[in-house]
């Protein structure tokens, strides 16, 4: 029988009011959502490096890139604590499924995206069971995963990018957060280079330094059933809230200038990313600074370029020069020709210091008196003849005239402020520097440590010039003065800039 026109129209109201109804729940529980705690955040991150050495880089990337909604490749040997990352980063999410594979060439599509259905395949439908493997998971780690063959690499390519997997006819939208890659090296193939353009943040991982070899050999085993992240859990709704509201986050003009000015960098060395990559960047860059609170990126936040824009692990030593070097100002400064400049006055110094009297009889006489003391003095009175000694050389040296001691004293002088000036500046950089990183979240503590170091170094070594030029100053006022001479000023001592 059929129903009246009105039953139709009913339904069709309460099926977009249901609609509606679900949109504005959804949104209510977005904006409801408490904004980032960077306490919490902060307890997550010590959780994830918990006993991995030298990984609180990779720690902060995999968590921070997760927030972002982007994915992970880390690169580096086996036995790098690659698994683990992951593992812990999926406990860091309430409620998040996890799924894990080692791909090899012979890894076929029913290992990763599940079984055909049989049920289906009675009804003509080519459908997987997808329960339990990478279409319903939100956390991911795929080792190898470069060596898949094309009709898995074909089948992730959506996954990561639109989290959404083709079943049979339909096409369905995934719980994907965050997949982090491994692999012992980057791919050269072109066929892979789409594949390898999905992972956003790229993490050299090696073995343990030197330095921490001792440590690595002290760790206790890990505890059988011990919680690996500690820290509340995310939940769902609160990364999807923020991911909304980063959006907010401004870019200022310096920050944009630096990326312009890298972009040409990057064009010049024949290793440009793509539109993409440069607005997804963007978006990392937005996420964290919200995450930390703050209403607009700023330039530090570029640390995260060379794990961004690295076409190979190799360029991201460079890109992380260019980070020290024209955002952060930290690379320590060897001050070449300040030094040239101190060594001039100090050899100057010398010379005019040891300079013996024009008279050369009287420089004769004079040599032929000490000698006569020292030879009087002997070994009975030592004291005496080092007394006499000096004094009789002391009156042998050149003497010099007030205009020349003022001239020199004057021109170390003026290096000596300039050295002073940019001593003062250096000093305000790092404390502008310290306070501009402290507290940040996402930054490496080595890394800032590094930055504050590079500065201190070069702060350091300005005043160990300084100190020099002081003891050179003292010793040019020094010399002994005759106040009869007159004459014109010296010649300037020569300093190669």
């Amino acid at each position: 029988m059929r129903r009246p026109a009105h039953r139709h129209g009913f339904l069709l109201v309460t099926g977009i009011a249901r609609t509606t109804n679900a949109l504005s729940q959804a949104k209510i529980e977005r904006m409801t959502q408490a904004p980032p705690d960077p306490d919490r955040l902060r307890a997550l991150i010590a959780t994830l490096e918990a006993g991995l050495l030298e990984r609180g880089a990779a720690a902060r990337l995999v968590l921070l890139s997760a927030l972002a909604g982007e994915h992970v490749l880390l690169i580096g040997p086996p036995g790098t604590a690659k698994s683990e990352l992951a593992r812990r980063l999926h406990r860091a999410f309430d409620g998040a499924r996890y799924f894990e594979r080692l791909l090899t060439r012979f890894s076929t599509p029913e290992e990763l995206f599940g079984p055909l259905s049989l049920k289906a395949l009675e009804d003509d439908r080519y459908e997987r069971l997808t329960d339990g493997y990478l279409p319903t998971a939100s956390v991911a780690f795929l080792d190898e995963v470069f060596k898949a063959n094309s009709a898995i690499l074909n089948a992730l390519l959506t996954l990561l990018n639109e989290r959404e997997f083709d079943n049979g006819s339909g096409r369905a939208r995934t719980p994907l957060v965050s997949v982090i890659g491994a692999s012992n090296e980057v791919p050269a193939e072109e066929a892979l280079l789409a594949f390898y353009d999905r992972f956003l943040v790229r993490v050299p991982v090696g073995p343990v330094s030197d330095a921490s070899f001792g440590a690595l050999l002290e760790l206790p085993p890990p505890q059988a059933g011990q919680p690996l992240v500690a820290a509340r859990p995310l939940t769902r709704a609160e990364v999807g809230a923020w991911l909304a509201e980063r959006n907010a986050v401004q870019l200022p003009a310096d920050v944009l200038e630096h990326l312009q000015r890298l972009r040409e960098h990057l064009r010049e060395a024949q290793t440009p990313a793509s539109d993409r990559r440069w607005r997804q960047l963007v978006g990392l860059l937005r996420t964290a600074a919200f995450t930390e609170g703050r209403t607009q990126v700023d330039a530090f936040d570029l640390w995260l370029v060379p794990y961004t824009l690295a076409a190979q692990p190799a360029q991201a030593v460079g890109l992380h020069a260019w980070f020290v070097e024209h955002v952060a100002r930290a690379t320590p400064q060897d001050a070449a020709w300040l030094e040239r400049a101190v060594q001039a006055f100090e050899k100057h110094l010398e010379i005019e210091a040891g300079a013996s009297a024009d008279d050369s009889d009287a420089t004769a006489a004079t040599a032929g008196k000490i000698a006569l003391a020292r030879s009087i003095g002997g070994a009975q009175d030592e004291t005496m003849t080092r007394l006499m000694t000096q004094a009789l050389e002391a009156h042998s040296r050149k003497r010099y005239s007030s205009v020349h001691i003022g001239a020199r004293s004057a021109q170390v002088d003026e290096l000596r402020q300039r050295l002073r000036t940019q001593h003062a500046e250096l000093l305000a950089h790092s404390r502008a520097l310290r306070e501009a990183l402290q507290g940040r979240l996402w930054l490496p503590p080595e890394l800032a440590a590094c930055l504050w170091g590079g500065v201190d170094a070069t702060c350091a070594r300005l005043r160990g010039l300084l100190e020099r030029l002081d003891a050179t100053h003292a010793g040019f006022a020094a010399l002994p003065l005759n106040e009869r001479l007159t004459g014109e000023a010296p010649e300037p001592v020569a300093i190669a800039a």
